[in-house]
């Protein structure tokens, strides 16, 4: 019985929670921008470099086929997303950000303290 209540605790602690909400959520962002890439950005690049397919271009080596567009798609498919979490991380911590607060004044020393101060001047005035 301990097992099962030590995993309750640990499965609905906050951290454990936020994290299960952030991969949810990072996944649905992940095909967001991964239909942006394939389906905006890349037919765009396509035509700026002349109706160039990536995902096409390979090389025989022998009877292996080495696809190197899809590598060049991966990789332009990794820029763009860390680009895109770049801004969203960018954009989250400006929004977080406050306005510096002004330092509160320093709190008044104690009576004592007050009055060994003024004992200690009356006694170098003299």
């Amino acid at each position: 019985m301990s097992m099962l209540k030590e995993f309750r605790e640990f499965a609905v602690k906050g951290n454990v929670v936020d994290l299960a909400v952030a991969v949810i959520i990072g996944g649905a962002f992940g095909k967001i921008v991964t239909s942006l890439v394939a389906d905006i950005v890349m037919p765009l690049v396509g035509v700026l470099l002349g109706g160039v397919n990536f995902t096409g271009l390979a090389v025989k080596v022998g009877t292996a086929s080495v696809q190197y567009g899809k590598f060049l798609q991966t990789c332009v498919d990794f820029l763009i997303i860390a680009w895109a979490i770049f801004l969203a991380v960018k954009l989250i911590n400006r929004l977080k950000r406050e306005e510096p607060k002004a330092e509160p004044a320093p709190a008044a020393p104690p009576r004592q303290e007050v009055l060994l101060e003024e004992i200690r001047d009356l006694l170098k005035s003299r």
